[in-house]
């Protein structure tokens, strides 16, 4: 079943943050808890972490685009 990877949010005053690049491409194996992408707001930069195992299949906000919080920004599938 495939999961979405949703934007976390990053903070209190944070609305929409960059995806600054992507670790993984599609196709690419992942494992819990793995950093697949790099996230920035005005504050920080942050590694978003696949929430499951499997295969990212689809990647739905491209680097240099911004997201708002909670969009899904990826999907993951099982293998």
């Amino acid at each position: 079943m495939p999961t979405n990877v949703r934007l976390p949010n990053l903070g209190a005053e944070a609305t929409e943050a960059l995806v600054a690049s992507w670790l993984k491409g599609v196709g690419d194996a992942v494992m819990q808890g793995e950093a697949i992408a790099e996230i920035e707001t005005e504050k920080a930069t942050v590694v978003l972490e696949a929430p499951v195992a499997g295969r990212l299949v689809e990647i739905l906000v491209p680097a240099g685009e911004e997201a708002a919080v909670g969009a899904v920004v990826a999907v993951i599938a099982d293998d």
